[in-house]
């Protein structure tokens, strides 16, 4: 079974920031793959833009480099590429002067089309470019502003940033993303939910023991050296990825995928999440920094010797969340994200309640909760772990198996990137998987106090060596309840 490619309206796809790292890892290859499926009509066109002085063909050549060195040869069709490299132009500007906006704005000249803004730019130029769009005429009724994160570093910086934009867009014209929200598997969990009478009846505190959530990477700083330091963990993953990730676990039944109707039901989440204040920092959450140790195979350095200098930032988060609503209550939700962790892996582990008797003796060998385990990466699926007899004549012996849904499996083809999926998404319009401003805000004003009783009580980085699971205080975070952390391989 293959996937249904519905073609978009044409569209102006004009990239700030069309030199960088993102628009040569992401935004081209994803745009590229969506020629490939012939789901662009036409007139579509693609604008790079920077400050770079360069010609048409010098950044079709930088394009024609980014797809061949990140897309899969398999994929790489000769006329295809070509159809796409002329697609493209380019406009030097700058984003803060505003020089080069006229220039951009002949290249778009009066086409009614579609407008998608892409900033692919570090977050203080948003205001800039947002003013300078408007100040040149360049915003239409059918225009789109995408924001890439970091959406702030706080609430007050958050809230700053969403004026800024919010002065030249009207909140329907803008596009936060969270390309974690594009995976496959995180909207099969809507479909999992909602599309089946087998799980929801079951989806609350009177049948689920607890919920976990791991984002974990093997990587370490790589490139991220400057932005990641003043970061940290929470502020990069969990303040976005790992709370969106709940949201979806924990919300209501929208009234129906409409976008408002969703983040409506996200909202509600976020701001029924219990606060963790100063006091209950240090027993519900965990800080760690890698140290030096062995990763994909090899020895790798610590934290600050790949820094260079001493630092107090947190490479990983570990907290114990609480929900206070009545679907939710006294179900706890521990969250994990972490660098150069054992294995790189996303999940979500749903833990049933264990069974209130058993009947089969102690010889039947142990009997397990079930869990429903949701693979977001490295191979998406989900599986489902329940209890069976153990097949053969040695008597009633138990064992736990899954019943494995491998998506590469079960759909034959290649399944489009999270990029892909939200940048047809942004031409259609569609803000069903894009965070609405006061999600953005409720989701800081969340994690503000948890980072303001880390500086406060400075509360100490914890070691952990590279490869392993993280802290040792993680692992005593959830097993203090009776739990343990489900580990894949």
């Amino acid at each position: 079974m293959t996937s249904q490619i519905i073609p978009v309206d044409p569209f102006d796809f004009i990239i700030f920031g069309g030199t960088g790292d993102l628009s040569e890892r992401k935004l081209l290859p994803s745009l590229y793959h969506r020629q490939r499926d012939h789901q662009f009509s036409e007139p579509t066109r693609i604008i790079g833009t920077s400050r770079t002085k360069m010609s048409d063909d010098e950044f079709r050549t930088f394009a024609r480099k980014a797809i061949e060195e990140h897309v899969a040869p398999e994929y790489i069709d000769k006329a295809e590429l070509d159809e796409f490299l002329a697609r493209l132009s380019y406009v030097a500007a700058d984003a803060v002067s505003g020089d080069g906006f006229d220039d951009l704005k002949t290249a778009i000249g009066d086409s009614k089309t579609i407008r998608a803004f892409y900033l692919a730019v570090a977050p203080s130029l948003f205001g800039d470019i947002s003013r300078n769009l408007k100040s040149h005429d360049l915003i239409t009724p059918a225009s789109r502003i995408v924001l890439e994160k970091p959406l702030g570093r706080d609430l007050d910086s958050a809230r700053e940033l969403n004026d800024l934009v919010g002065e030249n867009f009207r909140e329907s014209q803008i596009f936060r993303i969270d390309h974690y929200l594009g995976k496959e598997t995180v909207q099969n969990l809507m479909a999992l939910r909602f599309a089946n009478a087998l799980y929801e009846p079951l989806w609350n505190s009177a049948h689920i023991d607890h919920v976990q959530i791991t984002v974990a990477e093997t990587v370490g700083l790589e490139d991220r050296v400057t932005y990641y330091d003043k970061a940290g963990a929470l502020r990069d993953m969990v303040q976005n990825h790992l709370l969106q990730l709940l949201c979806l676990v924990a919300m209501e039944a929208p009234a129906s995928m409409e976008a408002n109707a969703v983040r409506d039901e996200k909202l509600k989440v976020l701001r029924a999440l219990k606060r963790i204040n100063g006091n209950e920092a240090p027993r519900h959450t965990v800080r760690g920094q890698y140290r030096a140790g062995a990763s994909a195979g090899g020895p790798v350095k610590g934290y600050v010797e790949e820094l260079g200098s001493e630092s107090g930032t947190e490479t990983f988060v570990a907290i114990r969340a609480e929900i206070e609503n009545w679907r939710w209550a006294g179900v706890p939700f521990y969250l994990r994200t972490g660098k150069r962790l054992a294995t790189r892996v996303s999940e979500i582990v749903i833990e049933f309640k264990p069974i209130p008797h058993s009947i089969f003796g102690e010889g039947a060998g142990p009997i397990f909760a079930n869990q429903l385990v949701i693979r977001l990466q490295p191979d998406e699926g989900v599986k489902q772990f329940i209890m069976i007899k153990d097949p053969g004549p040695g008597g009633m012996r138990l064992r736990q198996i899954p019943l494995d849904m491998s998506f590469a499996q079960s759909f034959k083809g290649r399944a489009p990137d999270a990029y892909e999926r939200l940048i047809m998404d942004v031409v259609r319009g569609n803000q069903t998987l894009f965070m609405r401003r006061d999600e953005v805000e409720a989701a800081w004003s969340w994690i503000d106090p948890i980072q303001q009783a880390w500086e406060g009580s400075r509360q100490e980085v914890q070691g952990y060596t590279a490869g392993t699971w993280g802290p040792s205080a993680s692992i005593a975070l959830i097993e203090r309840d009776g739990r343990t952390w489900h580990e894949s391989t």
